[in-house]
């Protein structure tokens, strides 16, 4: 069994290098395109299951790859970006954002902690390599997302996990043992 972890492809706020989370924005041109490329990437990967953030941004690149692929799109919302409540739409880059991402156990200010996006997106991984075993599933997410479901398959230090970075529309692939 494989597990491709797909982020979405490029957003306006993307583009601005501000903190994007739970606010709905589309694709940019560049993203649709980055998106077509993704599904152009995958289309003979063997992938039987693609689950979905229900962000517009990635229901709209799992889409392509739905398309290239005939597998319909299904929608999760444990898939959905962390939540980084006062930091949402400030600049990627800001002092105070910087330091509470170094705090894995911290909560953003009316937001979430990293430890709550990894209960809910292991329990979601877990559950898949039950559910879907002997298949290759396809997750379509967002960055914060990717950073976290990657250290259930590997470990990283501290510094690897803060400054690890998945670009739009690119993907990783984790094999299991199911």
């Amino acid at each position: 069994m494989k597990i491709y972890i797909a982020r979405h492809g490029q957003t306006e706020w993307n583009k601005l290098n501000k903190i994007c989370g739970l606010t709905d924005v589309d694709l940019t041109a560049l993203g649709r395109e980055q998106a077509g490329k993704l599904a152009e990437d995958l289309k003979d990967k063997n992938i039987s299951v693609i689950i979905s953030s229900p962000l517009k941004r990635a229901m709209d690149t799992a889409g392509y790859v739905s398309g290239e692929t005939g597998v319909p799109v299904m929608i999760d919302e444990r898939l959905i970006e962390q939540n980084y409540g006062e930091f949402e739409g400030t600049d990627r880059k800001g002092a105070g954002f910087l330091e509470n991402k170094r705090n894995f156990a911290y909560r953003y200010p009316n937001g979430e902690s990293m430890m709550q996006v990894a209960h809910r997106t292991y329990g979601l991984l877990d559950e898949i390599k039950e559910k879907y075993a002997g298949n290759d599933v396809l997750l379509v997410c967002h960055g914060g997302v990717a950073r976290v479901m990657r250290t259930y398959f590997m470990d990283m230090t501290n510094d690897e996990f803060f400054n690890y970075s998945m670009e739009n529309a690119s993907y990783e692939v984790f094999e299991t043992g199911y």
